[in-house]
């Protein structure tokens, strides 16, 4: 849940902030990387790969897919997910702005 103060920064900040808290923790990270070297994964295959439970990646997921970041689609009792390369393109086009806006040829003396 956010703060009062969040919504006093500007909608880039808020933006940035939002991806850092979605890639804050390497399960998400890991599930990322997975669905991107398998294309795509059914919903109980994705705990043969990482050391976490099923009811934990299952948290991981639905934080992932509030995000945007994985889609899935129902095949009976399962559930293949896979990324959405539109909303990674877009993360990484908002990163790499804040990155190259951030990062200047001042050398600090500190």
């Amino acid at each position: 849940m956010q703060n009062n103060k969040f919504k006093e920064f500007d909608i880039a900040q808020q933006e940035i902030a939002e991806i850092g808290k979605i890639l804050s923790h390497p399960a998400r990270i890991a599930i990322i990387q997975l669905l991107s070297d398998k294309k795509e994964i059914k919903t109980g295959d994705i705990s043969k790969y990482l050391p976490i439970g099923r009811t934990t990646i299952s948290r991981h997921i639905k934080e992932l897919k509030s995000a945007g970041i994985i889609k899935g689609t129902i095949d009976g009792l399962k559930i293949h997910y896979c990324l959405d390369m539109v909303k990674l393109k877009e993360i990484q086009k908002t990163l790499n702005l804040f990155l190259e806006s951030s990062i200047s040829s001042f050398t600090c003396n500190c």
